[in-house]
């Protein structure tokens, strides 16, 4: 067979759950992805932002390229990940977009980029609506970002039934990627006879046809299952060179063109197997060099080898769960494994419960936006325009398209209030929320978030209040953890529940630490300050204050007033009305001034009490980002005072220790204690402030093999290393770094190689390869010989081949 007739496509199905509090619209702080804020800041650095640069190695381990690996393989990124990437990290947000218009040059005018259904719902398990809404906001999504069409569109999980080929090919779309049991039957086009495939048996290496009832068709890809399976669980990712022979494998010797074609979690890439992605380059790399295939994406091979075989599915089914799509409804036996007692009992009785809950919202939609909207379901469809850029001129194209006359400004918010309820009744169905092992889990507690903002709204929107019975639906459904599902709800769910009035709560609260301008944009609401003052006196503060908030989402708005005591550490006693007239506060704020003047505390709890009531919040009513950087204020204090008695136990016992260890007599615990405090609290100081320091660093290092201590935060220590040697790097791009800063860089990166650390430079490495080319091609000159050979040894040091 010729090589021209072999073809390769990778396809990476990048995706997170979303994350965001769906009241504060922001991913809060996650614990679990320490020392990073929280998973998706984690992932994005350890696999997303790497495959957008990835690295290739020559023999010597050194990197000889950096590639954009999305341009050579076929891509997908769930729509809720890109918006927080385009946020979070915009320069590899630019990257993925780049890669796209890369691939239409390199495959024929077909770009690599899939769509998703938007928000990871499995499509087979939806009612017909859901299905339009999911695939109608995916191809907005994809069109909004990538500036093109989607040929393509991944199917969460692969979960597939006709239904919903139906609905992708009504839209537009072209194909779709299967698992390969996911095929039933085959037949080359204009035969007779159906041939049954058998588990897994399919020919994966050919696109299929699939003939719809409507008439409409759509082509089929099933991937291999091997290869795939060896990326996810077989090391296959721990040899480029190895990845690509697996492909290899895959062809015969035939006339007729082949495709080897993969669908992977994304994920393993990086995070699920380090350096993946350099793996991934390595592979694409290496199939083109051996002449093992030709590298393609799914579009290019439609045009150039249509299918010549069409196909029938297997009606529910999905690439996870060989039941089908039971494990997104039953206790079918598929589970994340490691816990051999546990059930999964609730899945049923969760998916049931929470149609329930979209059932009952369904009406109550139906008949109020039915009061504003031409078509409230169209409406819905088209709702997509005003979340992919949030601002007046969407909301009003949005009204002013769908809208039966011109709306004032409450019953804009409650159109907002209809279209958010329904964009929560289907997030509430995000997959991951039945995917693992327990009800109470991250993920299952997520979803719920979504139904507990969908039933607030529906509170909001028509009076309807459907928690009682939707709790009472919990108390019914198993949990491993707690006595059921309820009680996990009641935990962790019910209290993130955020009105305007918890939103001024933190307002206030946060008031006496931070310095706010008059208009302050936090979260998913604006503040607009009327009246605020602040009194200090030691630790002792007061601030009071008149505030405007308003819903970025809804546009809903509510006036304030609130008094905040701050009693020093923790202790805040605070207040809040949404009826004080102006005339009373103005009274209230004098009087509790000039007591609060007087240093009379108690007489500014008494006026606080007056004029609000008994009803008080404190720092705990702080949404979690913001009670943890006020709580870290309010330590500062207390952590001097521990580093400075540490200090002294390290300085004044130095001898004694070591007298001690010469003479080989145990140090006391307690003083190794010190000492690795001490340690580890400088080394971070080298890094974090001032100028780089080698003698420093270099007595740290020798006192931390003298002492035998060891880092107390490897990974925090590695991120703050290489964001310093990233800043170094980029004064040095600047111009701004002359000789002896140079050398300075260089001793210190060859003391930090002898920690015994695998350090992750990826962003320094990516720097200063760019840098290096425009030396080797004219662009930059070298200041002269010396400064030539040190940023020689830099390269050296970054593992870059120079």
């Amino acid at each position: 067979m010729t090589t021209s007739k072999r073809y390769v496509c990778i396809h990476g199905h990048f995706y997170q759950p979303p994350r965001e509090n769906p009241w504060l619209e922001t991913v809060e702080v996650q614990d679990s992805a320490a020392p990073f804020h929280d998973w998706n800041e984690r992932i994005n650095f350890e696999c997303y932002a790497p495959n957008a640069t990835a690295r290739v190695l020559n023999g010597d381990q050194r990197i000889i390229d950096i590639v954009n690996n999305y341009a050579r393989i076929s891509f997908n990124f769930g729509p809720t990940l890109l918006s927080w990437m385009e946020k979070a990290d915009p320069k590899t947000y630019a990257r993925i977009l780049m890669a796209d218009r890369e691939s239409q040059t390199i495959f024929g005018g077909h770009g690599s980029a899939m769509a998703q259904a938007h928000s990871h719902l499995i499509l087979p398990l939806c009612n017909r609506r859901d299905k339009e809404t999911q695939i109608a906001w995916g191809i907005a999504d994809f069109k909004h970002r990538f500036q093109r069409m989607p040929e393509g569109m991944w199917l969460a999980e692969t979960a597939v039934d006709t239904e919903t080929l139906e609905v992708l090919a009504e839209q537009g779309i072209q194909f779709t990627v299967l698992a390969p049991r996911q095929a039933k039957a085959i037949r080359k086009i204009g035969a007779a006879d159906w041939e049954e495939q058998g588990h897994a048996a399919v020919d994966t290496r050919r696109p299929y046809l699939c003939q719809l009832p409507s008439g409409k068709t759509i082509t089929l890809f099933f991937y291999h299952g091997g290869i795939a399976q060896g990326v996810a669980f077989e090391g296959l990712l721990n040899n480029g060179t190895a990845f690509a022979n697996r492909f290899r494998e895959a062809f015969t010797d035939t006339e007729e063109p082949l495709l080897a074609h993969i669908a992977t979690d994304g994920e393993s890439y990086g995070h699920h197997h380090r350096h993946g992605e350099m793996a991934l380059a390595a592979c694409l790399r290496s199939i083109e060099e051996q002449g093992i295939a030709t590298v393609t994406n799914y579009g290019q091979y439609m045009e150039l080898h249509p299918p010549t075989y069409e196909v029938q599915i297997h009606e529910n089914s999905s690439w996870s769960c060989v039941h089908g799509v039971e494990r997104w409804r039953s206790n079918c036996g598929c589970n994340t494994g490691g816990r051999p007692t546990w059930t999964q009992d609730w899945r049923a009785p969760l998916r049931e419960t929470l149609n329930w809950l979209r059932d009952q919202l369904m009406p109550v939609y139906e008949a109020e936006a039915g009061k504003l909207l031409k078509d409230p379901w169209a409406a819905r469809n088209d709702y997509i325009q005003v979340l992919l850029d949030r601002n007046a001129d969407s909301v009003d194209a949005f009204v002013r398209a769908h809208a039966k006359k011109s709306l004032d400004e409450e019953a804009l918010t409650q159109l907002l209030r209809l279209m958010e309820l329904q964009r929560h009744a289907m997030l509430m169905f995000t997959s991951c929320g039945w995917f693992f092992d327990e009800v109470s889990g991250i993920e299952t507690n997520q979803i719920l978030q979504y139904a507990n903002r969908a039933i607030h709204y529906a509170i909001q929107v028509a009076a309807v209040d459907l928690h009682d019975e939707f709790v009472s639906r919990l108390e019914q459904i198993p949990s491993n953890v707690y006595k059921n599902a309820a009680e996990s709800y009641q935990k962790y769910v019910a209290p993130a529940r955020v009105d305007l009035m918890r939103v001024g709560m933190h307002y206030a609260a946060s008031s006496i630490f931070e310095e706010y301008p008059e208009h302050l944009e936090f979260f998913n609401y604006i503040a607009d300050s009327e009246s605020f003052y602040r009194l200090s006196a030691g630790k002792y503060r007061l601030a009071v204050g008149r505030t405007m908030v308003q819903s970025k989402t809804t546009l809903s708005r509510k006036h304030f007033s609130f008094a905040v005591l701050y009693l020093g550490q923790q202790n805040i006693i605070g207040n809040i009305s949404l009826d004080m007239s102006l005339a009373d506060f103005d009274q209230m704020a004098e009087a509790a001034k000039a007591a609060f003047r007087s240093t009379n505390l108690g007489e500014v709890i008494g006026l606080m009490q007056t004029y609000f009531g008994q009803e008080k919040f404190s720092i705990w009513e702080l949404f979690t980002d913001e009670k943890r950087k006020i709580l870290q204020q309010i330590t500062e204090d207390s952590q001097g005072q521990v580093e400075k008695a540490l200090r002294d136990i390290y300085e004044d016992n130095y001898q004694l220790m070591m007298g001690m260890a010469v003479s080989d007599i145990p140090v006391p615990e307690y003083y190794r204690s010190a000492v690795a405090f001490v340690l580890n609290h400088d080394l971070l100081e080298v890094f974090e402030n001032g100028s780089l320091n080698r003698r420093e660093l270099r007595r740290i290092y020798a006192e931390f093999r003298r002492w035998n201590i060891t880092l107390s935060n490897e990974q925090a220590f590695k991120l703050v290393v290489e964001e310093r040697v990233f800043r170094e790097l980029q004064q040095l791009q600047s111009g701004e770094t002359g000789l002896d800063q140079l050398q300075t860089l260089v001793a210190v990166l060859q003391t930090i190689s002898q920690l015994d650390i695998s350090m992750e430079y990826w962003q320094s490495q990516n720097l200063y390869f760019s840098l290096l080319k425009d030396y080797q091609s004219g662009a930059r000159s070298f200041q002269d010989e010396d400064w030539e050979g040190a940023f020689m040894a830099l390269g050296e040091l970054l593992s870059v081949e120079v």
